[in-house]
């Protein structure tokens, strides 16, 4: 059985004149990226809201209800140190996150990786990776 799994895409919508300028999110299905590279993963599935730096400011984030955090500082916001456990359990759903995580606006990639493809190990790699690709991008 196929699962269908939607995420979350964001499409910006200008209108015309400052009065009439509107935000939307819309939904599309998820698609597999051909790379599974922490740093490919980042930019197809979290740079439209964390930015292509990480720090929160992708396109998306202004249409969010929590704005998306820096994940450039997440070791510094804990001592200097890499959660690494936690961060990788916050990816899949295995534990509970920032409060927009695992919400309709912030969907938690871990299942949807794994539901993607055929080869559900595939996911787990995706997430690895991306988790490696976050780790290293922290400020010192």
């Amino acid at each position: 059985m196929k699962l269908l799994i939607a995420s979350v895409s964001v499409v910006l919508s200008l209108g015309i004149g400052a009065a009439q300028e509107a935000t939307t999110v819309k939904r599309v299905p998820v698609h597999p990226t051909t790379s599974v590279a922490g740093k490919d993963v980042f930019h197809a599935y979290c740079a439209v809201c964390h930015g292509a730096t990480a720090k929160g400011d992708g396109p998306a984030a202004p249409a969010l209800k929590i704005p998306p955090p820096d994940l450039t500082r997440i070791a510094q916001k804990n001592g200097g140190k890499f959660p690494e456990l936690r961060v990788q359990d916050i990816i899949t759903g295995r534990t509970e996150g920032p409060a927009a995580h695992g919400s309709s606006e912030m969907p938690v990639w871990g299942p949807l990786f794994k539901h993607m493809e055929l080869n559900p190990d595939m996911g787990t790699i995706r997430v690895f990776n991306l988790l490696k690709y976050i780790e290293s991008i922290q400020v010192k």
